[in-house]
């Protein structure tokens, strides 16, 4: 499986922080906000990913991220000229999957919780259909909205309703087999001019082949698309960082747990960091025993 983080968008609900930056390189507490959903990709197992953005912004992903060799990856960059909509990123992505099944996630959201790791490797395992997940949210009006059965089997799927049919948000994290490439080429544009997300997921509601895992209790999901919610976020992350000593979202410790770099790859990455509490939490880890190099992150 593939991975592509959307990064683009104007960013006009944050101005004016994103007149000349992109949104998803803002900080979240410690770090730029694309380490989020990269890290997301990552505990899925994905080592290839597409970081789509605007033709103002795509240098800066290349000069923060590079060619992702540093972290045992495979990163590619193509531009989105305008904000066409969500579907069109398997369209701009067509040939970075190929015959691949593709994860897509939201350069903007937010992903926390125990075991989540795993849950997200079970899923990426799974080639066929689409699989979406949903969080329980206390005003859904927002988002896009899933219903589901007694059986968990989805029933609906809403954008933005004014009268949701039940309180689970889909978030900005999609798992698709290779057929939504030729899914999203036929998506119409709706009334907004975009080609919707949620018209790619109906195609796999009808054919009944869509998927939904619940995200209960013990996960948090944080979008960022507000200057409170933006400055949320960043409390959460440092409460959990500073209550528990375990980072979020910390790409390096990822790559190194999960075998992708070794020790003295960390420490070099760790190098010009050590000014920093980042840095020095890096070369922490490099000093733990190998039998806890490969624990659940």
């Amino acid at each position: 499986m593939k991975g592509i983080i959307l990064a683009g968008g104007s960013g006009t609900r944050l101005y004016p922080l994103t007149k000349a930056i992109s949104k998803q390189m803002l900080p979240i507490y410690d770090k730029p906000m694309i380490y989020y959903p990269l890290s997301v990709l990552m505990l899925a197992g994905i080592k290839e990913v597409l970081i789509i953005s605007t033709p103002r912004d795509i240098a800066a992903f290349e000069e923060l991220l590079g060619d992702g060799s540093d972290y045992g990856m495979k990163f590619e960059y193509i531009i989105q000229e305008k904000p066409n909509g969500l579907a069109e990123a398997f369209v701009l992505g067509e040939e970075f999957i190929g015959k691949s099944s593709v994860a897509l996630v939201l350069g903007d959201n937010i992903f926390y919780g125990s075991d989540f790791g795993n849950r997200l490797q079970k899923v990426a395992a799974s080639e066929n259909g689409c699989t979406i997940f949903g969080c329980y949210v206390k005003d859904p009006r927002a988002y896009g909205v899933v219903e589901v059965d007694e059986n968990r089997n989805a029933i609906s799927i809403e954008e933005k309703p004014d009268m949701p049919k039940s309180s689970l948000a889909i978030p900005g994290l999609y798992f698709f087999s290779n057929e939504v490439i030729a899914v999203a080429k036929n998506v119409s544009p709706s009334i907004r001019g975009e080609k919707e997300i949620t018209s790619v997921i109906e195609h796999f509601l009808n054919k009944r082949t869509l998927k939904v895992e619940i995200l209960g209790r013990g996960l948090a999901w944080l979008d960022t698309g507000t200057h409170e919610s933006l400055l949320d976020a960043s409390n959460f992350v440092e409460a959990i960082q500073k209550r528990q000593g375990l980072y979020i979202a910390c790409i390096e410790e990822i790559a190194y747990r999960r075998g992708y770099i070794s020790k003295e790859k960390l420490l070099k990455l760790a190098k010009p960091l050590l000014k920093t509490e980042y840095g020095k939490y890096l070369e922490d880890i490099s000093k733990q025993p190998q039998s806890k190099v490969f624990l659940e992150v």
